[in-house]
């Protein structure tokens, strides 16, 4: 199964094999004290690492390594 991210550097959509696809979560601190939690998948193709931000429903789904 392939899954499709944009490369902003060649402005074209991109289809990534799912292995070649790892899973990350970005936290940061908001003015509030709370903790947001952003899931994302990350691939890398050729030299550039693309990045697709998911709801974590899609990221709980896929059954790839966390980075």
């Amino acid at each position: 199964m392939a899954i499709e991210f944009y490369d902003v550097k060649e402005r074209k959509k991109i289809k990534v094999e799912e292995k070649d696809v790892k899973k990350t979560t970005y936290k940061r601190k908001l003015k509030d004290g709370s903790t947001q939690v952003r899931y994302a998948l990350r691939a890398k193709v050729g030299a550039r690492q693309l990045t697709k931000f998911c709801s974590k429903g899609d990221w709980d789904k896929l059954k790839v390594p966390v980075e």
